[in-house]
């Protein structure tokens, strides 16, 4: 065994895939709720500059994570509005703490969960929806009980995308959050550091770890598609 890998404690190991388990199953939730809510409003929706929003929503997607690190940076760091407001409340910056890990992870996944439910709520047939309206069924009632079950299978895969792309997440996380071990210190980072000081097996083991959660998830979205 590698002596590095041998002199490396299970707490050491462990920790940058907790942590990105953490960041990405919070940063998971905030894309399913906006996701679902971006997709609903949008799906069936048309207005003057409805192509506008959603190329706007759909830009993380496209762009080079350092490209939407820099822009997070500008956007919270202490010199914008928003910086100063948080810096104010919380008596520090957003920037290189776990949060900022947080809103890197959900800023890039959005587009994959909210792309997937825009396509599940406009695959579903209004008239469905309406039959269910006229029996005096409330708005909320209609999305609960019909719109979402029958979104189920898009929302379902986009969840996982979204999750699985969170959990990668590497560029916009470095910049924005940094690589700070215990703090900010993601698997994707870890195996940067890990490969730059030469440790392979240690590399390696994150890679086998992160590749064996990804392909996990993979799979039930193959699963469900068949």
């Amino acid at each position: 065994m590698d002596s590095q890998l041998s002199n490396l404690t299970f707490s050491e190991f462990w920790t940058p895939i907790s942590l990105s388990l953490e960041i990405a199953i919070v940063a998971w939730i905030v894309v399913l709720v906006a996701g679902v809510l971006a997709g609903r409003g949008l799906a069936r929706r048309s207005f003057r500059g409805k192509a506008l929003v959603e190329t706007v929503l759909m830009l993380p997607l496209v762009l080079p994570p350092t490209v939407v690190g820099f822009l997070l940076i500008i956007i919270f760091g202490k010199h914008s509005f928003i910086g100063e407001a948080i810096q104010s409340l919380f008596g520090q910056s957003l920037i290189f703490t776990p949060w900022a890990a947080v809103i890197a992870s959900a800023v890039v996944a959005f587009p994959l969960m909210y792309q997937s439910a825009k396509v599940g709520f406009a695959s579903i047939e209004a008239s469905i929806e309406e039959a269910a309206r006229m029996d005096g069924a409330s708005e909320w009632k209609v999305f609960l009980y019909i719109t979402l079950p029958l979104a189920k299978n898009a929302l379902i895969s986009g969840g996982i995308l979204s999750f699985c792309r969170a959990l990668g997440e590497f560029g916009a996380t470095l910049m924005f959050a940094g690589n700070i071990p215990g703090v900010t210190q993601t698997i994707p980072t870890a195996i940067y550091v890990a490969l730059d000081s030469g440790n392979m097996t240690l590399a390696w083991c994150w890679v086998g770890t992160i590749i064996i959660i990804s392909f996990m998830m993979l799979w039930i979205v193959q699963r469900k598609s068949h």
